[in-house]
């Protein structure tokens, strides 16, 4: 297939907020979903790292992804699907599309540290078997090991494999991605709040975000600014967001995040978490 979504704006990395006895908070949830999309938004990305999805049952999974779907009216919800194990991956991957997700994220197979071609196998094996815009998703920092650009661009020419979500701090990597996909329908996003900005100058269409769970419409005027070529105001922006882009990483992800969107009064029992404080 051809990806009939536009993979250029801003998509939330969405949190998993829980209740006191660590059930999944459907009602703030939603409520995320709707203020995310009605402040503008190009997308949602719910059960992804910042989601917590190592600390959810498939079932539950498959839960966030359907409640985020219910919740919106008008923009796609990529679902992420990923595991170090490739069936696992496949079987989120297929629930997911099943449950109405738009496309999927997946995170490179982690602990496992595959080699190149393993990268290249478990993503073929997933494309091939789901009819989705699919997201490859590379954050080293997290899995152990990094997807480089050979294989990224290998991964490229298939026909459902539609994006890359960079988050390795190398832009010279990044940007030798962007340059060598350029003929392909292949967008390539910024995985890193801090980089986002150095990523669009490069080319990048846009970024999966964690920030913009707190200032979606600041880090929309800043993107949206750089797409439209506009970047004295994008950098104006960019050093606005910038404590907020340090202050959200001086924990493990999604830690701040979650303790500054109860600061901002954005639902109850927001830094409730499966695996830590």
């Amino acid at each position: 297939m051809t990806s009939d979504i536009d993979f250029s704006g801003v998509f939330p990395a969405m949190c998993t907020p829980f209740d006191e006895d660590e059930g999944i908070d459907f009602e703030t949830l939603q409520t995320d979903a709707q203020r995310l999309e009605a402040a503008g938004v190009d997308g949602l990305v719910p059960v992804g790292s910042t989601g917590e999805s190592a600390t959810l049952t498939h079932d539950e999974h498959v839960e966030v992804v359907e409640a985020v779907i219910d919740a919106v009216d008008d923009v796609p919800v990529i679902a992420g699907s990923g595991s170090n194990n490739t069936r696992e991956a496949l079987e989120l991957s297929e629930r997911s599309a099943d449950a109405g997700a738009d496309g999927l994220l997946l995170i490179s197979p982690y602990y496992n540290k595959p080699e190149q071609q393993g990268f290249v196998e478990h993503y073929e094996t997933i494309a091939d078997a789901v009819d989705l815009p699919q997201i490859v998703y590379n954050v080293p920092s997290r899995t152990g090991q990094n997807i480089e650009p050979n294989t990224a661009v290998e991964l490229a020419s298939h026909e459902n494999i539609a994006g890359y979500k960079a988050a390795s701090g190398d832009l010279g990597q990044i940007g030798e991605i962007v340059e060598r996909t350029r003929d392909e329908d292949f967008a390539v996003l910024s995985g890193d709040d801090a980089l986002t900005l150095p990523v669009l100058s490069v080319g990048g269409t846009g970024t999966i975000s964690v920030s913009a769970n707190v200032e979606p419409e600041r880090t929309c005027a800043m993107v949206g600014a750089a797409l439209e070529g506009d970047y004295e105001r994008a950098r104006e922006l960019h050093h606005e967001l910038g404590p907020l882009f340090r202050a959200l990483f001086i924990e493990t992800n999604p830690i701040p995040v979650k303790e500054a969107m109860e600061i901002r009064g954005y639902g109850p029992a927001r830094r409730s978490s499966r695996w830590g404080p």
